[in-house]
């Protein structure tokens, strides 16, 4: 399989220095408060490795066979990303993609790691906290309620601005694939976060009175809601939304153990 990608490197990892697996782990799960959350993902070590050890992360959106094999090329100990591979009982069998999954990574003895909704809803390192700061987002507020958990932020713009030029400053700070539902004030204060797949969050952010709501992906429902009740919303793509936070974890696991970190992008329009 070939797969174009580029590579980010954290510069504050630039040496290796091996860590303890277990202690890496610990910590990542408390950082996370991965116990705090109710999810179908099962966040957390995915599959081991015989390894000890840490000294390479490498971190990426999806658990897909590109990434894997991105990851071994790259010589990772260690894989994380946001959509794992275990979702409930997903991992019932070990046959066809999933056991092709599996394989490469025990051939390769790389780990995997995964966190879904704690990384939506971390307040420092998660997707929505780090779109907050791309756009300069203040005065925060949890918002966007998920089987009774709240994984997005809302906040404000220093300044108002124009719905235009808000919708360029999302096409530059996330992704240039963005796309528009320009149906409510032409002029930008309030905005509500929430990456990835939550069109259907919308209504939320139309009861608060939010000028725009910015998420991942949109569908045809969305955008006849946004048209009917006046609403602003912008879809910047499910990957793009998703890359904020797990490169922020790769990025904080080599601050503070001073392990390797690569973020593999595939930079994927979706």
């Amino acid at each position: 399989m070939e797969s174009q990608y580029r590579i980010v490197a954290t510069e504050a990892g630039s040496a290796p220095h091996a860590v303890d697996k277990t202690a890496l782990l610990d910590a990542l799960r408390a950082q996370l408060r991965i116990d705090d959350f109710h999810d179908v993902s099962n966040n957390g070590l995915q599959v081991d490795s015989t390894r000890t050890t840490i000294s390479k992360v490498v971190s990426g959106v999806d658990a897909t066979l590109e990434f894997f094999e991105a990851a071994a090329a790259r010589g990772a100990d260690l894989a994380i990303c946001h959509h794992g591979i275990s979702w409930g009982d997903s991992l019932k069998r070990i046959a066809g993609l999933n056991f092709r999954l599996i394989h490469l990574l025990m051939e390769n003895d790389v780990a995997l790691w995964a966190c879904h909704l704690p990384l939506d809803a971390n307040e420092t390192l998660g997707n929505n906290a780090r779109i907050c700061d791309a756009l300069g987002i203040v005065s925060r507020k949890p918002f966007g309620t998920y089987h009774g958990e709240v994984i997005g932020f809302r906040g404000e713009l220093p300044d108002p601005v124009p719905r235009a030029r808000f919708e360029e400053t999302l096409r530059e700070k996330i992704s240039p694939h963005t796309l528009a539902h320009p149906f409510g004030p032409d002029t930008i204060r309030t905005v509500g976060v929430v990456s990835g797949g939550a069109s259907d969050f919308l209504d939320q952010a139309i009861d608060l009175g939010i000028d725009a709501y910015v998420t991942g992906e949109t569908n045809l429902a969305a955008r006849n809601l946004a048209s009917q009740c006046g609403a602003n919303m912008f879809a910047c793509g499910h990957y793009a939304t998703e890359r904020f936070g797990i490169r922020a974890v790769g990025d904080w696991l080599a601050e503070t153990f001073g392990v390797v970190h690569e973020f593999i992008d595939f930079d994927l329009p979706f």
